[in-house]
């Protein structure tokens, strides 16, 4: 008798865990083919369509035929506008071979983990961190290692604490600044810190900087690999167009580092992802090259809901929200609502809460467990002022009803 097909999948499978935002944004959409009106704000997707003439760029790059296979990683025309936008906000200078063009921030990330993760390689993750982190360090065979970040320090990582965590076993360092969920925003005198800590104990850094332009501080956000010579050759740096310019669906991201690191990522795409999308690369490049035009509008507004979000949720008994530097969510402690009932049935965890929100309010808010915080929930901002003025409002109807 054939063994049944899931005995033959991947061991490493059993590594993964369902995203948590994906899960939530699912049973949402499931109940709004019901008819029943769920606002959905667990997401980390723009609201703001992609500028008209961004669309008109691969409009034009479809009518010259632009449709054919490209270099594997990236156009020459793109990534002279990404070595452009380094030169231009943070003063780095990267060569065409240090610069690799992907399929989003998300398939850099896991091109980078597949190229300097080996077997038992420690990575050392300041949390709260985006999920998909410590899973795709697993699939790489990584050690994921949570460094924890006080919510009295804004979540920013505390180098002290980065020293705690280091073992012989310590190779990466991510850095996620703004950060996702939090917002945190590393300053210029924590990274110069942490960057001593990484030049002394001979790490690589991974800067995920996909959230670098939603920044509602006076100072632009540095970038650690800035600092000095010696950490532009110690970090690599990932970004992308999906937040700054609403493209998450053109799937553009790119990475800059070492020569020796990016050419290793490069052979990597060869042999999984062949080239980028054609089309969507020019209309990247357009919207690089814009620098702030269209997205001041986007940043403008982002900093009207935050304001109004974060008083809306310090306004429910319970609940408590520090406004976030950068980035587009909140990430309310909600500790002061656990442990009560609703109808009898105790709402002991986040998750518990999630789903009371999602079954009485009908709003779809993210648990913060998988980030790293059994206290807090991430609530999205990148929808319109009227779906969060209704969704609070329903939220603190729900949780009036809580005994």
């Amino acid at each position: 008798m054939p063994r049944p097909l899931s005995d033959m999948l991947a061991s490493r499978l059993s590594l993964l865990k369902p995203s948590p935002t994906l899960l939530l944004s699912s049973r949402a959409r499931e109940l709004k083919s019901r008819g029943i009106d769920v606002l959905d704000f667990s997401g980390g997707e723009p609201d703001f369509d992609t500028p008209d003439p961004v669309k008109q760029a691969a409009v034009k790059a479809l009518s010259e035929g632009f449709t054919k296979y490209t270099a594997v990683g990236g156009i020459p025309d793109l990534k002279e506008a990404i070595r452009e936008k380094f030169l231009r906000d943070q003063g780095l200078n990267f060569s065409p071979r240090e610069i690799v063009v992907s399929n989003g921030a998300k398939h850099s990330l896991f091109e980078l983990f597949q190229v300097l993760v080996n077997p038992g390689d420690q990575v050392l993750l300041p949390a709260p961190a985006w999920v998909s982190y410590p899973d795709q360090i697993l699939l790489n065979q990584g050690d994921p290692v949570l460094v924890p970040c006080r919510e009295e320090d804004g979540f920013r990582l505390d180098p002290d604490a980065l020293v705690s965590f280091l073992t012989p076993r310590s190779k990466l360092l991510v850095l996620n600044s703004p950060n996702n969920p939090t917002g945190a925003i590393l300053d210029k005198k924590r990274l110069e810190r942490i960057a001593e800590i990484v030049l002394k104990n001979d790490l690589l850094v991974v800067s995920d900087e996909i959230y670098e332009k939603i920044n509602y501080t006076s100072s632009p956000v540095p970038s650690i690999a800035s600092l000095d010579t010696a950490l532009r050759e110690r970090t690599v740096i990932v970004n992308g167009v999906s937040k700054t310019y609403a493209m998450t669906g053109w799937r553009i991201g790119y990475a800059a580092g070492p020569r020796e690191i990016m050419e290793a990522v490069d052979t990597v795409q060869s042999q999984t992802a062949s080239n980028p999308n054609s089309i969507a690369q020019k209309a990247a490049a357009f919207a690089i090259r814009s620098g702030e035009t269209f997205f001041a509008p986007m940043l403008e507004e982002y900093h009207k809901r935050r304001d109004w979000v974060v008083t809306a949720f310090n306004g429910i008994p319970g609940i408590r929200c520090a406004p976030p530097e950068g980035a587009f969510y909140v990430f309310p402690n909600v500790s002061g609502l656990l442990g009560r009932s609703y109808k009898g049935v105790p709402v002991q965890t986040v998750y518990e809460l999630a789903e009371f929100f999602l079954d009485v309010a009908r709003v779809a808010i993210v648990p913060g467990t998988p980030f790293g915080s059994p206290l807090h929930m991430r609530l999205s901002y990148a929808a319109s002022l009227s779906s969060l003025q209704e969704g609070l409002r329903r939220l603190s109807e729900a949780v009036a009803l809580l005994e």
